[in-house]
């Protein structure tokens, strides 16, 4: 403990300290390249807003410039040959609290030259914390359910539930569209997603009434795009190797010109990996032990993805832009298990053992069409903006268990043999506009209505092959069909004066469900609509220090599948269920954030939640035998309680650190398995830190460290763990990268913890393939010339609950 406070007092020491010196992190940099003229006869000038000189510089013999540790401001850059001007750009403005698209240089390629920013890895933007994926080298070679593990505040249990800053229940989207899974689903999904095709992730904790009210915070993968004129493209390849082998590569290519953007990328991606389970169930009686399960599970997982996505974009004229997108994803996960059981007597002496062989194969397919259209509606900016999406999900299982068991005592045999046949499908059906009306005096209104609708149909059948001919099993097949329709508006307005901005809107959703179970006949039905307010008030304490407060009511509603009543088959003494009497969750979310230097950020939260949507591994009675089941379940009430800090430091010119660490405390109440909890919970805390080396010579190199103390999450009390991630690349002057990253360097990031229950104590550790070394490549080619930014398009509030 005396080290757990030490090392929290040591960081809040470099957080304060930092803020106090004003030191400032200067994350930022101009580069440029002069390709017409002799670049040894160019002089390259670096002004502010003032028309003040600020550095000079001499491009190299390739022609190349650049201006770096730059702080955040306004500047200008003129390029003088034998002391005459040649070339003076735009404004140029470094600030954290914009957009860093090519759009908000406004730069024009005069004369051959072209500039360029460079992002910072971590950036605080208008309430949202943006992980820009591309420049971290640990994620080289990665999929997105990597990524998404070692980003900062992210924790993932050993169900593959995410969490944001010890939240769960997040909406999890990709370009704006909700992805329709959760739970493992959802991990199988992110883990055939290549990184080499993500651009950034935006965490998002307290979304406006503007976003779609699920999910209690919000995480957006953003996938690459390029909006520069001409045509330009990229390669990139990686192999890497754990355990087992992994392989990503993508090519993406865009061509664009006054009139049209066409755009497509594809990429494919071989992984295999493996997922070690190893549990101690121990169940008793009134306090009395009674028997127990000692389980390894070793299931190997093989996935082979294909991601593809076209469109285009046709700027009809100043006003009107129609736009298109196709995309397809396929995914084919093949998995092999081992599941090993002992079962002790009362006397803790074996008295049976059993072996589960398992395979299934596994086939998702995505198709998503997006139709939208841009009206610009005056000079300041407003914009009526439509969107149509259909999408369609389906997925198909062939599954084979075989169970040997031997009875000790009798010294006798049985097999068991059961073959399952899942067949799943998903349409939705959405459409959305929203008007954005800029007026006089800073002020800003916005408006927008949705309606979706979403039917899933999921078809299981199981057979029993014990006689040798497939038998179908009653108890074990079901035939759930699911239906939702949402209907949204929502209106925010917002206002600036000099140093105070407040910004309120108004969402109301209206939401009607149908869940039907067709082997029992049993109908499930549920209509309300509910209203999600939410505000925020910014105000400028100095010219360097913000504060901001604000709030928001949010929803969770079960996923499709957490919803199904029907029990799935995991081994003779497991089973996974859904809950068809789950209600949906809502929470209030309050956070006061004090920024200096648009750099440092210090966020206080508070948050409660009732009806929390809750995993639970509880304990059952099933035909006399002792059963685990995995299900969800309402617990009544959870309340948060977090401080969380961002402190970029730079060391000296050549190193600089991105450090976050969030601290909280979360308590539960609730009755599962006749076990009641109250304000159940401990003070507990995140520490990330990613170090990145600038060597010289095109070379730099990253090392990433991450710390999670104990946790105690409702029923489960989860251990510490930790990782170190070290990395570094190489920029070529042809445009490509060469990156090397060692990932989980000493094989501690695995999960720990003891779930408790009155009459049942569980202690599990999960292990997998997360120490990998990666070696990759990639090829930026064609014009460098900036575009405009392109809309992505809109299903914004569904893509998220399918899984279990």
């Amino acid at each position: 403990m005396t080290r757990i406070f030490s090392l929290i007092f040591i960081w809040l020491l470099i957080f304060f300290s930092s803020i106090l010196s004003g030191q400032t992190l200067q994350q930022y940099s101009l580069s440029g390249n002069i390709s017409s003229g002799k670049a040894d006869q160019m002089e390259i000038n670096l002004l502010d807003a003032n028309n003040t000189l600020i550095k000079t510089e001499i491009a190299d013999d390739n022609g190349k410039f650049s201006f770096n540790d730059l702080k955040t401001g306004t500047y200008y850059v003129k390029i003088s040959k034998n002391g005459s001007e040649v070339y003076r750009s735009e404004t140029i403005t470094l600030a954290e609290n914009k957009t860093l698209s090519p759009i908000d240089l406004n730069i024009k390629a005069i004369e051959g030259v072209t500039i360029t920013k460079t992002k910072p890895l971590i950036e605080r933007q208008d309430g949202k914390m943006i992980l820009n994926v591309e420049n971290s080298i640990a994620s080289t070679g990665n999929s997105a359910f990597e990524v998404l593990e070692k980003a900062p505040g992210i924790s993932i249990d050993n169900n593959d539930n995410i969490s944001l800053r010890g939240k769960g229940n997040l909406l999890i989207q990709i370009d704006g569209k909700n992805t329709p899974m959760t739970g493992s689903d959802l991990a199988n999904y992110l883990k055939g997603l290549p990184s080499s095709t993500i651009d950034k992730i935006e965490f998002i904790t307290n979304p406006s009434s503007k976003y779609d009210a699920a999910g209690s915070s919000i995480i957006n993968i953003k996938l690459k795009k390029d909006q520069r004129k001409g045509t330009n493209g990229s390669i990139s390849t990686s192999i890497g190797t754990g355990k087992y082998v992994k392989n990503n590569n993508t090519f993406s290519i865009n061509h664009r010109n006054k009139k049209i953007n066409i755009f497509a990328n594809y990429s494919f991606a071989y992984r295999e990996f493996y997922n070690h389970l190893v549990l101690d169930r121990n169940f008793y009686n009134n306090n009395t032990f009674e028997k127990a399960y000692l389980q390894d599970n070793y299931f190997k997982f093989g996935i082979r993805s294909h991601v593809a996505k076209a469109g285009m974009d046709y700027y009809l004229n100043d006003k009107n832009v129609l736009g298109f997108s196709v995309s397809l994803m396929t995914n084919k996960l093949d998995l092999d298990g081992d599941n090993a059981n002992t079962t002790l007597a009362s006397n803790r002496i074996p008295e049976s053992t059993f072996n589960t062989q398992s395979n299934s194969n596994n086939h998702w397919r995505n198709v998503s069409i997006n139709l939208n259209h841009k009206y610009t509606l005056d000079s300041l900016g407003s914009e009526l903006t439509s969107d149509f999406d259909y999408i369609n999900y389906s997925n198909t299982s062939l599954q084979n268990f075989e169970t040997r068991t031997h009875q000790i005592a009798a010294n006798a045999d049985l097999l068991d043999i059961l073959k399952g046949d899942m067949d799943g499908k998903l349409n939705i059906y959405s459409f959305k506009s929203d008007l954005t009306k800029n007026l006089k005096n800073e002020w800003k209104l916005e408006t927008g209505i949705k309606t979706s609708f979403v039917k899933t149909d999921n078809d299981l059948k199981f057979f029993n092959v014990n006689a040798g001919t497939p038998v179908i099993d009653p108890s074990k097949t079901n035939h759930f069909i699911y239906e939702e329709n949402i209907n949204a508006l929502y209106g925010n307005v917002s206002k600036k004066w000099d140093k105070f901005k407040v910004t309120a809107g108004l969402r109301v959703e209206n939401t009607n469900i149908k869940g039907t179970q067709l082997a029992t006949n049993q109908v499930n039905k549920k209509d309300y609509t509910q209203l999600f307010p939410s505000a925020v008030f910014s105000y400028d304490l100095t010219d360097k220090s913000n504060l901001e407060v604000n709030f928001s009511r949010r929803i969770t509603r079960p996923s499709y599948n957490q919803l199904n009543p029907f029990k799935f088959y995991l081994d003779p003494t497991t089973s996974r269920t859904g809950n068809p009497d789950l209600n949906p969750q809502t929470m209030m979310n309050y956070e006061l954030t004090y920024g200096f230097n648009n750099k440092y950020f210090a966020t206080l939260s508070y948050s409660k939640t009732n009806d929390n949507i809750t995993d639970v591994i509880k304990p059952v009675l099933e035909n006399g035998q002792n059963m685990t089941v995995q299900t969800i379940e309402n617990l009544s009430s959870v309340s948060y309680y977090g401080l969380y800090l961002i402190a970029p430091i730079k060391v000296t010119q050549w190193w600089d650190m991105n450090n976050n660490a969030n601290f909280y405390y979360a308590t539960y109440t609730g009755n599962v398995s006749d076990t009641q909890i109250n304000k159940k919970g401990n003070f507990t805390f995140n520490i990330n830190s990613i170090n990145s080396f600038k060597l010289g010579n095109g070379f730099t190199a990253e090392v990433t460290g991450n710390y999670r103390a104990r946790e105690v999450y409702a029923y489960m009390d989860v251990r510490p763990n930790w990782y170190l991630n070290i990395g570094a690349q190489k920029k070529f002057k042809n445009n490509s990268i060469l990156k090397l990253a060692f990932n989980d360097v000493f094989f501690t990031s695995n999960p720990k913890a003891q779930t408790v229950f009155n009459n049942y104590i569980e202690n599990f550790v999960v292990k997998r393939d997360s120490r990998v070394v990666t070696l990759s490549y990639t090829y930026n080619f064609g014009s460098s010339k900036n575009g405009l930014p392109r809309k992505t398009g809109g299903a914004e509030d569904l893509k998220q609950r399918i899984g279990s």
